[in-house]
């Protein structure tokens, strides 16, 4: 993997993620919309299901819990800075709607096929939840989503 070849926005196209025990789930989803762009040196993501409800119940601040809940739920967002090791990507977390992440590495491997920028991360390795997520990108214009 090049450094020029990551750079720039690209648009979710699926996310899977395959269990040692066989499940297969779609974590946001059968149409998830999403981009992660890589500059020079900082890098963020963002996802989401497309199937968001808005709040009924309240503002930003004010909803209830339960759609707060669900509303976490159905995002994910993580930056920071990152650098490249061979196939592997090391996403350096600053700042992640999922705290636990913040200041840690993400790591991904890496490949580019047929215009695919596939990404794959080896998780909860050892316990019943052990799983290999991968999420497939294509280019994006400045468009945040497809």
């Amino acid at each position: 993997m090049r450094k020029q070849d990551l750079l720039g926005r690209w648009a979710l196209r699926q996310w899977t993620q395959a269990y040692d025990d066989g499940r297969v789930t779609l974590p946001m989803g059968q149409a998830p919309r999403g981009f992660i762009q890589y500059d020079d040196d900082r890098m963020f993501c963002m996802i989401e299901r497309a199937d968001r409800q808005a709040f009924a119940t309240g503002g930003q601040w004010n909803a209830s819990t339960e759609e707060k809940a669900r509303a976490y739920e159905g995002f994910m967002s993580y930056a920071g800075t990152y650098e490249l090791a061979g196939d592997e990507v090391r996403q350096h977390v600053d700042m992640s709607l999922f705290p636990n992440w913040e200041g840690g590495v993400q790591r991904r491997k890496a490949a580019i096929v047929d215009g695919l920028l596939h990404l794959s991360a080896r998780l909860e390795d050892g316990t019943p939840e052990a799983r290999t997520a991968s999420l497939v990108w294509e280019r994006a214009g400045r468009a945040i989503i497809s």
